[in-house]
């Protein structure tokens, strides 16, 4: 009778452990097809270069393809509203920059909103952004190009890929805290904008480190100011914005990836673990380094956190600028 008992629970037992395997499969199974990473800016840009050293990792994590698909429009609004629409399965990922946490207080007339319709997965990190004039430009110093503001207003003006955009909110915020009075000539694009600089029909513009530091090194650009903690090693000689006695000028570009709000949680810490991943390699490191890129990293919840701050912060900039594109 004993043994009768005791073979029917082990029978009993080996079913439910049976039963139990598929569910951890299944669980494991993410991702079990393949991912489309939605840039939401044009291809060749910087949010574009990051997007592809993340798809090559996870891929090679995962042993399944992601896809790049660039969406890009309305400083990265397009490419947002694309994913926000997607199906919540952790298939379809978005890979934010600044507009993220920008565009709720530029475009108050979106039918959706980052804050709620999305949920943070992975912060990625932040470059500097790096204050460049033209090569035989008159202005060799930072605080030279303020005193010039100052003595003629309107004589100083400034350029940026579009209204809202990383460069343009920067340079409003050294306008609001130098109290300088600067022009915005807004671009469609980086590349126009970068052409008018070099031949001085602009006076200043800030660039990330992947389209500043080619052109400084060429002779075409000149920098006169880095927002980073600690001076670039690609550009040691020119001072951070704390050596210039400018600490308030902390506006960098940085990157995180995000997901719809309601993703199942095990997709969200299963990307959140192959980011992080990334970040640990080797290889992925060095490509980061030559972005001038401080790795970031941490939990979904830090970057719903610095998520958030940022929202708040540029909220207080851009109402004190009267930027609006609506």
């Amino acid at each position: 009778m004993k043994k009768s008992i005791g073979r029917r629970l082990g029978i009993l037992a080996g079913t439910a452990a049976l039963a139990f395997v598929p569910m951890l499969s299944n669980a494991a199974a993410y991702p079990d097809k393949p991912i489309t990473l939605v840039v939401p800016f044009p291809a060749g840009g910087a949010v574009d270069t990051l997007g592809r050293i993340f798809a090559e990792s996870i891929s090679a994590q995962t042993g399944q393809s992601v896809i790049v698909e660039n969406k890009g429009g309305a400083n990265g609004n397009i490419g947002t509203e694309a994913v926000v629409r997607s199906a919540p399965d952790g298939y379809t990922v978005l890979l934010a920059a600044n507009g993220l946490a920008t565009n709720p207080a530029i475009y108050p007339k979106r039918t959706f909103n980052e804050l709620t319709d999305l949920r943070p997965v992975a912060y990625v990190g932040y470059a500097p952004l790096i204050l460049v004039v033209a090569a035989d430009s008159p202005h060799k110093t930072l605080d030279g190009l303020i005193k010039a503001a100052k003595d003629k207003p309107g004589s100083i003006s400034f350029a940026s890929s579009g209204s809202g955009s990383a460069p343009h909110l920067a340079s409003e915020l050294l306008r609001l805290t130098s109290g300088a009075n600067m022009v915005h000539v807004p671009y469609k694009g980086g590349a126009p904008a970068k052409l008018d600089l070099v031949t001085g029909r602009v006076s200043f513009m800030l660039l990330n480190p992947l389209e500043a530091v080619p052109q400084v090194e060429a002779g075409k650009l000149r920098a006169l100011m880095v927002d980073s903690d600690a001076r670039l090693p690609q550009l040691p000689d020119v001072p951070t914005a704390k050596e210039l006695g400018h600490p308030e000028l902390e506006a960098k570009v940085w990157w995180g990836f995000a997901v719809p709000k309601k993703t199942p949680d095990a997709a969200v810490n299963a990307l959140n673990a192959q980011i992080n991943t990334a970040l640990k390699d080797r290889g992925v490191q060095e490509k980061l380094k030559q972005m001038a890129v401080t790795i970031g990293g941490g939990s979904p919840q830090e970057f719903d956190t610095f998520f958030r701050q940022q929202v708040a912060k540029w909220a207080d900039v851009i109402k004190k600028a009267g930027v609006s594109t609506d």
